[in-house]
C-alpha cells in the first residue's frame, strides 16, 4: 500500500513521534511511506520528503525509510514541515490534489493537524476513492472525537513553567498576572494551565467573565492576606483576551497591580512530554492498523481512555459553544474552572 502523510495547520509537539511512528509500523506491513512536505500546499505542488528509499513501478516516488526517522521522538515541530493552505479550500484545489494522487498512485492518506487539517481530510475524500485517515494534532484540544490531542499535554507543561516563573515576580512585587494561551474556541489549555498552576482565576470561552464578580474576589483575596495572583485567560474568551479583561478590572477598581502576559505561539514549540510521545505513538500506529482494516473518513482518538474511530464528518464540528450554555457548562473546561473557584480561598 503507498501511504501518504503530512501535517497541515498549526504545529503541535508529538507530530514527529507520531510520522515516525506511522513510518515504522508501516514499514512492518510492507507498506510505501510518502513525507508530503508543507501539508496541503506541498500535496498540490507535489513537494515530497526526499528520503532514500524508492517506490515500486510505475512510479518510483521517494520514500521514507524506517532508518530516517530515528531520532524523531524527542523532537518538536514537524520534519514534513506545516502550512496552511487557501488553494485547497477551493473544489478547483481539491480535484487538483486529487488528480496528484492518482498520477503517484497512492492508496492512502493519513492527515495529521486540527479542525481546518480534519475538515480537509474530509472534503478531499468526497472526491477521492483512496482511503484517508486523520489524527489529531493541536494543542488546543479542540477536536470531538478524542479526550486529548497530540500536543496538548506539552503545551499545558510550557504554560506550567510560566505560571510558575510569574509566581514568583507576582509574590515579590504584589502584583496580579494575567496570563494569556491559546484557545479561539476551546478553554481546555487555559483551565489545565490554571488548575495545575495553581492559579486563583481562568477565564475560558466556555465560561461567561463576570467582571464585578472577578474584582469582588479580588478584593476578598486582598483582605485574607494573598499577596499574589494569577489569572489564566484563553484568547478565545468571549469578553476578549488578557488586555481587555485588565483593562476591564481596572475601571471597575482591582485592588492589585496588574500586568498582562501573552505565551501565544510559544505553546507550540519545544520537546514533546512523555504523554505525548506516547500518545502521538500510538495514534500512528492505530492509524496503520486501522487503514489494512480497510476503514476510510475517520479519525484516530482517544475515547475514554481507549483507542477509537470516529467519523470525520462528526470530528470536524469544533467543541466551540457558546459561553454559559448548557453544552459549555458540561464541557472539560467549564468542570475544570469550577474546581479552581472551589480551591480559590
Amino acid at each position: 500500500m503507498r501511504i501518504g502523510v503530512l501535517c497541515s495547520g498549526g504545529d503541535a509537539p508529538g507530530m514527529n513521534p507520531c510520522l515516525r511512528a506511522i513510518v515504522r509500523a508501516g514499514v512492518k506491513f510492507g507498506d510505501e511511506i510518502v513525507g508530503i512536505c508543507h501539508g496541503y500546499r506541498g500535496l498540490l505542488e507535489e513537494e515530497f520528503w526526499q528520503g532514500k528509499g524508492r517506490g515500486a513501478e510505475p512510479d518510483p516516488i521517494p520514500l521514507i525509510s524506517a532508518r530516517e526517522v530515528s531520532g524523531l521522538t524527542n523532537r518538536g515541530g514537524s520534519f514534513l514541515n506545516s502550512s496552511r493552505c487557501l488553494e485547497f479550500q477551493t473544489e478547483e484545489g481539491r480535484l487538483k490534489a486529487v488528480a496528484v494522487l492518482k498520477k503517484r498512485h497512492f492508496d492512502a492518506l493519513i492527515t495529521i493537524g486540527g479542525n481546518g487539517t480534519l475538515s480537509g481530510a474530509h472534503e478531499l475524500g468526497q472526491y477521492w476513492d483512496g482511503q484517508i485517515i486523520g489524527i489529531p494534532g493541536t494543542i488546543d484540544n479542540d477536536l470531538r472525537g478524542t479526550d486529548y490531542t497530540i500536543g496538548f499535554g506539552t503545551a499545558v507543561q510550557t504554560g506550567i513553567d510560566a505560571v510558575d516563573k510569574l509566581r514568583d515576580t507576582a509574590g515579590s512585587h504584589d502584583m496580579m498576572f494575567l496570563v494569556e494561551v491559546m484557545g479561539r474556541h476551546c478553554g481546555d489549555l487555559a483551565a489545565f494551565v490554571a488548575l495545575a498552576g495553581g492559579c486563583e482565576l481562568v477565564a475560558t470561552p466556555e465560561t461567561v467573565t463576570d467582571i464585578p464578580k472577578l474584582v469582588e474576589s479580588l478584593k476578598l483575596f486582598k483582605e485574607r492576606g494573598k499577596r499574589s495572583i494569577i489569572m489564566v485567560v484563553a484568547e478565545g474568551d468571549e469578553f476578549g483576551g488578557a488586555n481587555k479583561i485588565m483593562a476591564a478590572l481596572k475601571e471597575a477598581g482591582a485592588p492589585f497591580e496588574m500586568r498582562t502576559v501573552v505565551l501565544g505561539h510559544l505553546m507550540r514549540g519545544g520537546t514533546p512530554a512523555p504523554f505525548d510521545r506516547i500518545f502521538a505513538t500510538q495514534l500512528g500506529c492505530h492509524a496503520i492498523d486501522v487503514l489494512h482494516e480497510g476503514k476510510t473518513d475517520v479519525m484516530v482518538g482517544l475515547v475514554h481512555g481507549s483507542l477509537a474511530e470516529s467519523p470525520l464528518e462528526e470530528v470536524v464540528h469544533s467543541k466551540e459553544c457558546k459561553a454559559g450554555s448548557e453544552e459549555a457548562l458540561m464541557s472539560l473546561a467549564a468542570r475544570t474552572s469550577k474546581l479552581i473557584d472551589r480551591l480559590s480561598v
